[in-house]
């Protein structure tokens, strides 16, 4: 199974490569658009920030060659960052812009495959309790109701309540809840995975999450198989 890893250009993606690899892929590392056609899946990790990576997507040609891709059914996963670049838009890294989501153009457009947003956790809860931004650690997902995200391929052997590693600073807000399978609460409930047909998006790093982050990964992989058949 040859899965596409996807070079932006920043951060250590070694992890997420050896975790796949792991799980039996054939990893293909490229910072090529043209990669794209050659594999079964591609996988976006979470390194760096928003506007960043996307402008480099977006010169490089990978952004749109990824939005082509998840729209010809190409299964795709996006991890922390890789999974808030499937939205609209976000403000992570753009200068002169505060934390949180600014309605006057300033920000940075990303893939545009899911309809939303992508702003600054809050630090404070809706009681006024303090927390620690950026969210870093072990944390629950919350499965749905109504999305049967345990019937999702993608979390297959995946218990309601299970715990991933998180750690960033910037959420996604959907526009279309459809979208959402599972979420996860911290200062405020964030979307922590999201579908769009065959693409997926995780809040978490299945790369540093145990046995059950190595789940989703091949999860993925079988996913990728029964597309390819």
């Amino acid at each position: 199974m040859r899965i596409l890893v996807v070079d932006y250009g920043k951060g250590n993606i070694a992890s997420v490569v050896k975790s796949l690899e792991f799980c039996g892929a054939d990893v293909l590392i490229s910072q090529e658009a043209a990669a794209v056609e050659h594999v079964h899946g591609i996988v976006l990790p979470g390194v760096g920030a928003f506007a960043d990576a996307i402008a480099f997507m977006t010169a490089s040609g990978q952004a749109k060659a990824l939005r082509k891709a998840m729209e010809q059914g190409v299964p795709f996963l996006g991890i922390c960052l890789g999974a808030q670049l499937l939205m609209d838009c976000g403000i992570e890294g753009v200068s002169g812009v505060d934390a949180q989501f600014q309605p006057d153009g300033r920000w940075a457009a990303g893939i545009g495959l899911i309809s939303g947003h992508c702003r600054r956790l809050a630090n404070h809860d809706a009681c006024g309790q303090y927390f620690k931004i950026p969210h870093v650690g072990w944390n629950q997902l919350n499965f749905c109701a109504g999305a049967q995200a345990n019937q999702d391929p993608l979390l297959v052997g995946i218990d309601d309540g299970s715990n991933f590693y998180f750690t960033h600073a910037y959420r996604a807000e959907l526009a279309d809840t459809s979208c959402l399978l599972a979420e996860t609460a911290h200062s405020e409930v964030f979307p922590s995975v999201i579908r769009s047909y065959n693409a997926w998006g995780v809040q978490f790093h299945p790369e540093k999450s145990s046995s059950k982050g190595l789940r989703i990964l091949a999860n993925f992989l079988r996913f990728c198989g029964d597309v390819r058949s």
